[in-house]
């Protein structure tokens, strides 16, 4: 595989009063379609390594908050060369082109003229994690904010080269051009303009009216390797006289090495290295066939003593429910109302998640001349160096994280794990580039899963058939155990002197961990949300895509159509009348035009043996990002159990649209995979092990059931801010399939997945 080799570092000679942006190095950068090599110091930071933001700018928009440097974000060589810099990862949801277009807005350029750098230690701002739909809402916001700036100061270099007032000149195709012809390239306008300075506060930008590129739909940038086979993902790199390594997991948790003979696998063809650390094992080959054979052979020859038992999977909720918790009182309010005539309670809950990424994780790791660079698809290369520096015992400037794209993951899979690996063992090889891919056993088995919870919900109704008290309780344990020390990272963990993991902690509300989205949009006068946060983690978990928002919003929404049917009210209606919002009320309706929904008072009971029925849900992302609301028609196999999706409409209101179809691509990714969640998929463990190995032990949703029909209507806001759209289907896509399959059943399932074996032969009755 070829490598393009790109250096940005700053050139020519320092014009006056240029000095300041002259500072600001950026070091070299291989491309793999995206920038990547190692070479120059890190930038000076104002967020904490673990991703824990300490405001030193709080008035600037964006993460302009935490880095205010405009050539942070915006660089202009000498040479007219442009790039735009953020510390967000692409990880399949497009927003390398978004972010494009943002900056090609405010620089009058093609998106094609500018070099977007991702997520590396060595050249970006450092903005903690690529994670809660927060990358158009920070980075972007910061980006065109920046590059508008950058703009206007360009703008006034060249007004001073032209003798002319910056009012008369305007900006196009990385020139500023006078009325009467005379140009001034952005090259030589940078000359004579200092970027090396902060960011202000309500700097005017381009009217929503004028833009040519923001709202547009263009290709994404990522796609056509993917579809070509081109290079795309960290699996793909290859580097000169790189090795490839694998590694030797124990058979379960809590297991230790107790003796291994390492003769047979040293004296394999092609292997260079076997690496042993207290129970931590891998093996290094000249071939990546090699490594596997080998790392086989080394799984053949250790003797493992057992670990601590499993709790059993068939009472994991009460469990759960028992250990202890750390009681967090997420909104209490009381008022008189009216005398409850109907009170409802349910419980709800999920099992664990695995993320199951379609590419095993995967990183490569140099050390070369005292410096560790480690090419990796984490989703926070910051908070990875910190992590990697503890655990090799090296200064923080001697390690750089570089993201480059995985196939496949939202949230916190095998990535920092595996970095880790690739890290371990190029320290032992000093000189080589070292690969590791994990086997999917090993992905499947080892990853941090998204976590069970468990929610009771309690809801009064009026005589009038309106929500007077609503109680809701939740049990869940953390939602981040992404890494903040060196022993979040699992190869620490296994070594001679294992690193201790950093203890979990709430994610404070309104973002949340467990409890996100468990506050209700709804008018609830009497309200009481209690998290019942538990420390004590017996299976290994952490962030996957929208935390709690999945498990909060399928149970509020499920809920909520319970309530309608107590109250003889159509689902639809019921939610407008509790409702205050304009924009979410915007979404409801034009959802329910556009699916035809028909008002219903009370559910009607279906004969046959393919009933269809139809669901509704809504919610804002985290209550404070985007807006959705979603209806779905099902029809349920009765002879099988089997449901099968017929169609889906959704209405999303994210604020200003910078590309519609990318918008789409992932309320429609969110739904599709939502559905696979909410249908199928659950973590398997015994008392011993996990056992979810594979696919065939972990099924996911297959194309014979993807929806035969998927419209997504866009609520565009021109001017307002961009509010995160990744993560917005999650919880709604998962109601609206359980109140659809209630519709046509007239069965209430609430324990997830829908079709795990008892609910299904429920669905079957």
């Amino acid at each position: 595989m070829s490598n393009d080799q790109r250096h940005t570092t700053a050139s020519g000679d320092d014009a006056p009063g240029d000095a300041g942006r002259r500072r600001f190095l950026v070091g070299g950068s291989l491309m793999v379609s995206f920038a990547i090599v190692p070479g120059a110091a890190a930038l000076a930071q104002t967020t904490t390594e673990a991703g824990t933001f300490n405001a030193s700018a709080p008035k600037l928009p964006g993460s302009l908050k935490t880095t205010p440097l405009l050539d942070a974000w915006i660089k202009i060589e000498p040479d007219g060369s442009v790039s735009a810099c953020t510390g967000k990862a692409e990880l399949g949801t497009g927003v390398r082109t978004a972010l494009l277009q943002l900056a090609a807005e405010e620089l009058d350029l093609s998106p094609d003229a500018i070099d977007l750098i991702t997520a590396d230690t060595g050249a970006t701002p450092n903005e903690g994690y690529t994670a809660g739909s927060h990358t158009m809402a920070d980075s972007g916001t910061a980006i065109l904010n920046a590059a508008a700036q950058v703009r206007a100061l360009l703008v006034a270099s060249a007004a001073s080269q032209l003798g002319v007032d910056a009012s008369i000149l305007t900006t196009r195709d990385g020139a500023i051009v006078a009325a009467d012809g005379r140009r001034v390239t952005y090259g030589e306008a940078v000359r004579h303009a200092n970027l090396h300075r902060n960011a202000q506060p309500d700097a005017p930008k381009k009217a929503p009216a004028r833009y040519a590129v923001i709202g547009r739909t263009l290709p994404r940038v990522d796609i056509p390797g993917k579809v070509t086979g081109g290079t795309s993902y960290v699996q793909d790199l290859r580097l000169p006289g790189m090795l490839h390594a694998r590694v030797v997991r124990p058979p379960a948790y809590g297991a230790t090495l107790a003796s291994v003979d390492t003769a047979r696998v040293e004296a394999l063809p092609g292997v260079v290295e076997v690496v042993r650390h207290g129970s931590y094992l891998a093996v290094a080959a000249d071939d990546e066939w090699r490594a596997i054979v080998a790392m086989r052979e080394l799984m053949l020859a250790a003797q493992w003593q057992a670990g601590p038992p499993l709790p059993d999977p068939a009472t994991i909720h009460d469990v759960l429910m028992s250990l202890p918790a750390q009681e967090i009182a997420v909104a209490d309010r009381h008022a008189s109302t009216a005398a409850p005539a109907t009170t409802l309670r349910a419980r709800y809950s999920k099992p664990y998640l695995t993320h199951g990424s379609i590419g095993p994780s995967c990183a490569v790791a140099h050390l070369d001349n005292g410096m560790m660079t480690v090419w990796t698809h984490t989703q926070g290369v910051y908070p990875l160096r910190a992590g990697l520096a503890e655990l090799l015992s090296m200064p923080r400037d001697k390690v750089r994280c570089v993201h480059i794209e995985g196939s496949g993951c939202y949230g916190h899979n095998g990535a920092d794990d595996v970095a880790a690996d690739a890290a371990l063992i190029a320290r032992e090889l000093p000189g080589r580039p070292v690969r590791v891919q994990l086997m999917r056993e090993q992905e499947h088995l080892w990853e941090p899963f998204g976590p069970a919870m468990t929610v009771d919900a309690s809801a009064s109704l009026d005589a009038d058939g309106t929500i007077v008290d609503w109680r809701y309780e939740l049990w869940s344990n953390t939602h981040n155990n992404r890494i903040e020390n060196a022993g979040r990272l699992l190869p620490a963990q296994l070594l001679e002197h294992p690193f201790t993991p950093a203890p979990p902690t709430p994610i404070p509300m309104p973002e949340g961990g467990g409890d996100r989205n468990s506050i209700p949009l709804y008018r609830t006068p009497n309200l009481h949300v209690q998290h019942h946060f538990l420390p004590d983690m017996p299976i290994r978990v952490s962030a996957m895509r929208s935390l709690g928002a999945h498990m909060n919003v399928f149970a509020i929404e499920s809920f909520i159509d319970e309530l309608a049917g107590a109250a003889h009210a159509d689902p639809v209606a019921f939610r407008i009348k509790h409702l205050d919002d304009p924009r979410a009320l915007d979404v409801i309706r034009t959802t329910a035009r556009q699916f035809d929904w028909q008002p219903r008072a009370a559910r009607v009971v279906k004969t046959g043996t393919r009933p269809r029925g139809t669901g509704f849900a809504f919610a804002q992302y985290k209550n404070l990002m985007a807006y959705l609301a979603i209806a779905m028609e099902v029809t349920v196999m009765r002879d099988t159990g089997e449901v099968r999706i017929e169609r889906v409409v959704a209405a999303v209101d994210c604020g200003q649209i910078v590309n519609p179809d990318g918008v789409r691509n992932q309320i429609e990714g969110g739904i599709l995979q939502t559905s696979s969640w909410t249908l199928f998929e659950e973590t398997r463990f015994d008392k011993e092990r996990i056992t979810s190995a594979d696919w065939s032990t972990y099924p996911i949703m297959r194309f014979s059931s993807v929806p035969k029909r998927v419209d997504v209507m866009l609520i565009d806001r021109p001017g307002l801010p961009f509010l995160g759209v990744g993560e917005a289907a999650q919880g709604p896509a998962a109601a609206a399939l359980a109140n659809a399959i209630c519709d046509a059943t007239g069965v209430r399932v609430r324990e997830l997945p829908l079709l795990a074996a008892k609910s299904k032969n429920a669905l079957k009755a």
